[in-house]
């Protein structure tokens, strides 16, 4: 549901990281980018209201005001919605890619 959503909102260069095994925090970890601080904002509410009215609970939101990085935790899915600029200094699919991936050449 949660990729079904951010696809209709035509939410772009989205990445599914499973986390079992890594992180007790969620089973997934979603992350999306979006074009402009209105669209990010607008993707993370309907979002969090699709889930909510799925049965799924109630979902905590962070960051919605400024709306460069929001973080939506839907309990077993984590949802990262950054606009392209922050996504690319975080840089969050490589941060838990670790163990995916081989280490970097020294």
């Amino acid at each position: 549901m949660v990729l079904k959503s951010l696809d209709d909102d035509q939410a772009q260069e989205v990445v599914t990281i499973p986390l079992a095994g890594k992180s007790s925090i969620a089973d997934y970890m979603v992350v999306a980018s979006g074009r402009s601080t209105r669209q990010v904002a607008a993707m993370a509410q309907k979002l969090a209201e699709r889930i909510k009215h799925s049965g799924h609970g109630p979902v905590r939101i962070e960051g919605l005001p400024a709306a460069d990085w929001v973080l939506i935790d839907a309990g077993d899915v984590v949802v990262h919605i950054f606009r392209p600029e922050v996504r690319s200094f975080y840089n969050l699919e490589r941060m838990w890619a670790f163990g995916d991936t081989a280490p970097a050449a020294a």
